[in-house]
């Protein structure tokens, strides 16, 4: 049972950082000049203050969302390093 419930969050925390990085791009792009330019989306007039706002929180939420995301792959970044390094350093 408790592989299943952390398979879900893992599930859960990924899916909802996909969503926030979506968010948080679109919003960066709006806020971009040479986007709004190579567009010709200079004459629209958008909420910049909201844009604003919406992408900074995001990108706050999606580095907590990655803080997160870390801990519970945890192991296998660790697994993963050390085979890494110990292959580099004591060959076969």
């Amino acid at each position: 049972m408790k592989d299943k419930n952390i398979r879900f969050v893992r599930w859960f925390v990924e899916f909802v950082m996909g969503i926030v990085l979506l968010i948080c791009f679109s919003t960066g792009l709006l806020k971009s000049n040479f986007f709004m330019r190579l567009f010709n989306l200079t004459d629209l007039v958008l909420p910049m203050a909201r844009i604003s706002d919406i992408h900074d929180r995001s990108g706050l939420v999606l580095g907590i969302l990655v803080a997160i995301h870390l801990y519970l792959n945890r192991g296998w970044i660790i697994k993963t390093t050390k085979t890494i390094f110990i292959d580099r350093i004591v060959p076969e």
